[in-house]
């Protein structure tokens, strides 16, 4: 999402954050082959992992998960309605994903896997990015992600 940001010339405008909804790999970098694949594209994955809290819920504008299972993990944990209204399967703001479609987790195949990842974030982050700007946005924080 960082990336795209950029390229838009948006990056100072819109925060991004990534957090998990576990805390399994508190502190580390995204695996190394995700940062491999990245790193081929001209893209730096650099945030370590962190575990999300109440307090997201309240500090961000949209939640987003990558799954059906981190979704329902987030939706339970939202304090309340305003709160549940931010959350959204990143998938749904690229235009060409069916309704309800995830990013898979691509830990256990091969390098594939991990750049067709990155294909379909690259995509729901320009659907999202559309998205934003159709609402004239002019600052959004953003945060969400998997089961880190």
């Amino acid at each position: 999402m960082r990336s795209v940001l950029r390229s838009a010339g948006l990056e100072s405008r819109v925060s991004v954050e990534s957090a998990g909804t576990q805390g399994y790999h508190q502190g580390e970098l995204p695996d190394r082959r995700s940062r491999a694949a990245a790193r081929a594209r001209g893209v730096e994955l650099c945030s370590r992992a962190r575990q999300f809290g109440v307090a997201d819920w309240q500090r961000l504008d949209y939640v987003l998960a990558m799954d059906r299972q981190n979704f329902e993990h987030l939706a339970a944990s939202a304090p309340n309605a305003e709160a549940r209204a931010k959350l959204h399967l990143f998938r749904d703001f690229d235009p060409a994903a069916p309704a309800g479609a995830e990013v898979p987790d691509p830990y256990y195949g091969g390098p594939e896997g991990f750049e067709h990842v990155l294909d379909l974030c690259q995509a729901a982050a320009q659907g999202l990015l559309a998205h934003l700007q159709r609402l004239g946005l002019a600052q959004a924080r953003l945060g969400g992600g998997g089961g880190a």
